[in-house]
């Protein structure tokens, strides 16, 4: 067992990640000590690691690692006083093509982190990002189409959105996995005693995200157009989705450790709420009115574990913490838009001035 923890070390598994890379950048801010512990497998990602690198200076550690690693997940959280843990297979496509590596990233990554914590004399603090892919296809909830959207028939969850309490019906090797790391994170709580808190994530969106089309839509949408190249939907179109601001999500963590006493061994839904909904043809809409660029759209069928309405019922955590999204959806695309201009624009100066040609960011998450 191991204590020698020092007060303000953050550890940020997958921190070289879009979420993580704002987890980590807030907490340095703060004039925190942060560790990023990341494999640095996406492409693009060390990118990520650059800019925190010349925005805090050594303040930052980087461990370059795997989550499958135990003995380096072990050295990675000794002096920690505060965990976030990222690291994940985060496509649905990717699971049904190798299932296998999607469940020893997801589940055993996972496991190990929380038994490396449960050595620690006393155990950090830890947040872990789950996902709305826990509830399955929804396949029992009842949906009307209204206008370029899908809406349920019953008005409770038209006003409030899922709760925690419906039932877990996992769907996809993704879902399963990333199911069976959110069950683990709250037993471990129940069973060892650990300071542990779930969020069941709906869609996350905003600055250094890049999207694609398996993993970050609202950002890979917004490249494929202005970009001006062809972008596919499955299925119709019309589902719905709660998109949340990376700041707000940032927020809501920092107010989840701070609160750990209370809400250890909690599992919520995050997202932004019935407040924040877009389905994916509005998005398109909202996307033209602000480029002035008509989206080139085809359509392919239905994916697996696809929802057609997935809305986060948000209330238990504003209950627990005060928290409430603060950026609307209009103002959040529009921030994410304007930081993929600038992004575009620089590397594309950058590429004129050593004669060279701006490398496609498509593909970096």
């Amino acid at each position: 067992m191991r204590s020698g923890r020092e007060e303000g070390t953050v550890v940020v598994f997958g921190g070289a990640g879009f979420i993580g890379s704002n987890v980590a950048d807030h907490c340095l801010r703060e004039g925190r000590r942060v560790r990023v512990f990341d494999n640095v497998s996406r492409p693009g990602v060390e990118r990520n690691l650059r800019w925190l690198r010349e925005r805090h200076g050594e303040r930052l550690r980087i461990d370059v690692a795997d989550t499958r690693d135990l003995p380096s997940v072990r050295r990675a959280v000794h002096g920690a006083s505060e965990v976030f843990h990222f690291a994940a297979q985060v496509a649905v496509t990717h699971s049904l093509q190798s299932p296998l590596h999607d469940f020893d990233v997801n589940a055993r990554g996972t496991l190990h982190v929380l038994e490396a914590l449960r050595g620690m004399e006393t155990p950090a603090p830890l947040v872990f990002t789950s996902t709305n892919k826990v509830y399955g296809g929804l396949s029992g909830l009842e949906l009307e189409v209204r206008g370029q959207r899908y809406a349920p028939t019953d008005a409770r969850t038209l006003a409030h959105g899922i709760s925690e309490a419906c039932p877990l019906d996992f769907e996809s090797p993704y879902g399963c996995s990333k199911g069976a790391a959110d069950q683990y994170v709250l037993d471990h709580a129940r069973s060892f005693g650990l300071p542990t808190v779930v969020f069941r994530m709906s869609c996350i969106y905003g600055p250094r995200q890049f999207g694609t089309e398996d993993q970050g839509w609202v950002a890979h949408f917004l490249l494929r157009v202005l970009e001006g190249k062809p972008l596919t939907l499955y299925g119709d179109g019309m589902q719905v989705r709660d998109i949340l601001f990376v700041e707000d999500l940032v927020r809501a963590f920092r107010l989840a450790q701070q609160a750990m006493p209370r809400i250890r061994g909690r599992a919520f839904n995050i997202g932004g709420g019935p407040g924040q909904t877009v389905s994916l043809l509005e998005l398109l809409a909202l996307i033209q009115r602000r480029t002035g660029r008509e989206p080139r759209v085809g359509f392919e069928d239905w994916r697996t574990g696809d929802q057609r309405y997935y809305v986060s019922d948000t209330r238990a955590f504003t209950r627990a913490t005060g928290w409430m999204p603060r950026v609307g959806v209009e103002e959040g695309v529009a921030r994410l838009g304007d930081w993929l201009e600038e992004l575009r624009g620089g590397r594309a100066r950058q590429a004129r001035g050593q004669g060279g040609m701006l490398e496609a960011i498509e593909g970096q998450r």
